[in-house]
């Protein structure tokens, strides 16, 4: 009695010790704390009755108190090594173990010290064991489907073939991310924010898919999102539109590496449908995120489709009920050419043309629309044409030496930009960013030199206002006075005259 009592305060403050050494390990697991505490209130209550039993000379009752005693101190020794050595040490190292590893560890201790308690007693181990054997063969018939759990169980633990994070699919299909592996089932989470329980033995006897894992490495999980052109316009042509846009920006969700590519999959869908079936490829980073990716993937392909005039293509046994005669098409062209010249009315490039010329430039006209986050122009790019922003937001951004960009400007609907690169050839000066979903339209050096040609003057009229737009720009960085202003008006129109008589090969004029 008197050296159990003994043992009481050691094991009181051995648990205090541990509870304090658990709140400094980073988010160590407290929750077996409470079956040691538990443990040790019973075996207080058992040295208590202990007490009462020898002062009341009951030697028989005292036997067998002193034996639970003993007992509950190889208890507490296996549950404090076990929450020394997992929860503080392991934890603190950084090692994610499983908790079957732990329960594994603790049973086997307890299998061990029920041995040594009847060893220790006198009991004929021997003859237990053969005993037992019929006794588990009869337990194990009638547990046989939790039994085939609890080996599924370590099966998944032992061949380490799917871990805890892990996204899975099924073989109905069904996908989620493996939260916990347990004794006799695994709890998995879904994409529709349910939970799945199933059977480690029926988890077993299936082909399981791992997401996002090859080679034993988490890797981007490739996906595919389909649409539909009719097969009329070139594979290359298509592919090579959709993708570049979705190369020329990042998109949420998409790994850079390996870049998202395109596939045309068939010409003839289910050898009936007349058009063309696509396949373009992303590698996902985030999978619990699959659907809203693929819907950003698919505004990057339907903007591009539209920018290159290529439409999504429509059953060929599609009805049309109305009646494209020529008065109606000739209606449609006119509403689309009178929005068009409103909005090159607003453009100052175009300030000192004639009503004929803008015409001209809005029949020439083609709408260019960008979704949001997606890049219009390129700094260092050479493209020789002009945006005339009809709606929406961008912004104008500008790379350092070392390639990070900055904002230096916000474009709203109605503006222009890409001047330059359109009258003198020269690159992009800056990227131009698409913020909100915008509508532009685009002017090709072609189309312009058409108007050039029939009035060559029209380069001095553009040239003075390039001249004042880089001027002033000027002037603003460097605080230029009137008269450097004058001066360097001088310069910057000569040269930019020069410069647009040389890439638009028109002769020199005074």
């Amino acid at each position: 009695m008197t050296g159990a009592l003994r043992l009481l305060i050691p094991f009181f403050l051995g648990l205090v010790l541990l509870a304090a050494l658990f709140r400094l390990v980073p988010r160590a697991p407290r929750r077996r704390l409470r079956r040691s505490g538990i443990l040790l209130v019973l075996y207080a209550l058992i040295l208590l009755a202990l007490f009462i039993a020898h002062e009341a000379s009951a030697e028989s009752v005292a036997g067998g108190l002193a034996y639970a005693a003993y007992t509950l101190e190889l208890l507490l020794v296996i549950n404090m090594a076990a929450l020394t050595l997992f929860d503080l040490l392991l934890h603190g190292m950084g090692w994610d173990y499983p908790d079957i590893l732990h329960d594994l560890a603790v049973g086997a201790a307890y299998l061990i010290a029920a041995g040594w308690l009847m060893h220790r007693s006198g009991f004929n181990i021997t003859s237990i064991v053969a005993t037992s054997a019929v006794v588990t063969a009869v337990i194990g018939l009638a547990l046989q489907a939790t039994l085939g759990n609890l080996v599924g169980g370590l099966a998944l633990r032992a061949d380490d073939s799917i871990r805890e994070g892990d996204w899975v699919e099924l073989e109905n299909k069904s996908q989620g991310q493996v939260k916990q592996i347990r004794w006799r089932h695994t709890v998995i989470e879904t994409r529709d924010w349910d939970t799945m329980i199933v059977p480690n033995a029926q988890l077993l006897a299936q082909t399981i898919r791992v997401l996002g894992r090859r080679n034993d490495e988490v890797v981007p999980h490739r996906m595919t999102v389909l649409f539909c052109v009719d097969f009329r316009f070139s594979p290359s042509q298509v592919i090579q539109v959709v993708d570049d846009a979705l190369r020329s920006a990042p998109i949420a969700g998409v790994a850079a590496e390996p870049a998202p590519n395109s596939v045309c999959f068939d010409l003839a869908r289910e050898n009936r449908d007349s058009v063309a079936l696509y396949g373009s490829r992303y590698w996902l980073n985030n999978l619990a995120a699959d659907d809203r990716t693929s819907s950003f993937v698919r505004e990057r392909i339907h903007a591009a489709l539209r920018r290159a005039q290529i439409p999504l293509a429509m059953p060929a046994t599609a009805i049309f009920l109305s009646q494209d005669d020529p008065e109606r098409v000739e209606r449609k062209r006119q509403r689309e050419r009178a929005t068009y010249l409103d909005a090159l009315q607003d453009v100052e490039l175009f300030a000192r043309l004639g009503a004929e010329e803008k015409a001209y430039l809005a029949d020439m006209a083609r709408p260019a629309p960008f979704c949001a986050g997606e890049l219009i122009t390129r700094q260092g790019a050479t493209a020789h044409w002009l945006y005339v922003l009809t709606k929406g937001q961008a912004e104008v951004r500008v790379a350092d030496a070392d390639g990070h960009a900055r904002k230096v400007a916000d474009l709203k609907a109605p503006s222009f930009f890409g001047e330059m690169a359109l009258m003198t050839g020269s690159p992009r000066e800056a990227t131009v960013v698409a913020v909100s979903d915008v509508e532009c339209l685009r002017l090709d050096k072609d189309d312009f030199k058409r108007l050039m040609e029939r009035r060559p003057e029209i380069a001095q009229d553009i040239s003075a206002i390039l001249a004042q737009r880089r001027v002033e720009l000027l002037a603003a960085r460097q605080g230029l006075d009137a008269e450097a202003k004058d001066q360097q008006m001088v310069s910057e129109r000569g040269e930019l005259l020069a410069a647009i008589r040389e890439f638009f090969g028109l002769r020199g004029e005074n």
